[in-house]
């Protein structure tokens, strides 16, 4: 099987019609979908096991105790068929020809050098068809995340698939109490061995549902993920010559969240492996001070 579409969700039974409506439709049908159920108490499970007996294509349904889209791509990965793994949220919808333009691209990379690519990212647009984000420089673009945002500034919700291979090997961190972890933490990982074909081409339709958003979250609410923060600019820091502004920003928020989780300067610093990435931190500690009590004034101390 080529691809495994994999569609964590949890109480989003509302919208899961775009992404099966969009199955349904792709020119090219060499693909299952995977759907792990993060635990929702909707009417998700009737939904789905209604298409599981009404389609042409394989559907696989796992049900989990709500654990987050992390554990979910985890377990995914594990249990996938399909030698590609495309991840398409529950609220997606993308175009009729998005698993065909994702092959083509694939197979357009030289067979002696794939083994080198995790895989294809294409453009994401909105409702209306307007591309959301920075085009790329060329068309294709190999190059990695890091890169891509650090080196040549591109930023704007993108879409692609990895090798299953790869996804397998570069699982998410699973740390006890999180129920969220940023995918760059994966992505920047898997960055750092292998590459990307990006294409300026639309395969994924992007929904503003106020529902799905994390933006709704209070500071305190995210201020758990500040490891991440240190684990991403430890990763990153040689790119320093070429964005130090866009990694201060980094250390700043994660200062700034470390101090919201009565992290200690020591504990902060004792964090990061490279002594750029501590001194970086170091400056922007002032900054991220300053973040934390403006979060103080506005949304309370938390507990």
């Amino acid at each position: 099987m080529l691809f495994t579409v994999f569609t964590p969700t949890f109480n989003r039974a509302h919208t899961l019609q775009r992404v099966y409506d969009s199955l349904c439709q792709q020119s090219l049908q060499d693909f299952e979908w995977l759907i792990i159920d993060d635990g929702s108490s909707d009417n998700t499970d009737r939904l789905v096991r209604s298409w599981i007996s009404d389609t042409d294509f394989p559907i696989r349904y796992v049900k989990q105790e709500n654990s987050g889209k992390h554990v979910a791509t985890n377990k995914a990965a594990k249990l996938a068929e399909g030698l590609l793994f495309l991840i398409a949220d529950s609220d997606d919808a993308f175009p009729p020809d998005a698993l065909q333009i994702f092959h083509e691209s694939w197979i357009s990379i030289p067979e002696e050098n794939r083994p080198y690519f995790t895989g294809v990212t294409g453009l994401c647009a909105n409702e209306n068809g307007q591309i959301i984000g920075d085009l790329y420089p060329i068309s294709p673009f190999d190059s990695t995340p890091a890169e891509s945002f650090f080196k040549y500034g591109i930023q704007g919700e993108k879409w692609g698939f990895h090798r299953t291979d790869v996804i397998c090997k570069f699982p998410f961190p699973e740390p006890l109490g999180f129920k969220f972890v940023s995918e760059g933490i994966t992505w920047n990982a898997i960055g750092r061995e292998y590459k990307t074909r990006y294409i300026n081409k639309i395969v994924r339709y992007y929904f503003q549902d106020s529902g799905n958003q994390l933006t709704a979250r209070s500071p305190m609410d995210t201020s758990p993920a500040r490891i991440f923060y240190a684990m991403g600019l430890d990763g990153d820091i040689d790119y320093i010559t070429v964005a130090p502004l866009m990694l201060f920003k980094i250390a700043a928020q994660g200062s700034r969240f470390s101090f919201h989780q009565k992290d200690s300067f020591r504990t902060q610093i004792n964090r990061l492996t490279k002594w750029r990435a501590r001194c970086i931190w170091l400056l922007a500690m002032p900054v991220g001070i300053l973040l934390f009590l403006n979060d103080v004034l506005r949304f309370g101390r938390g507990n």
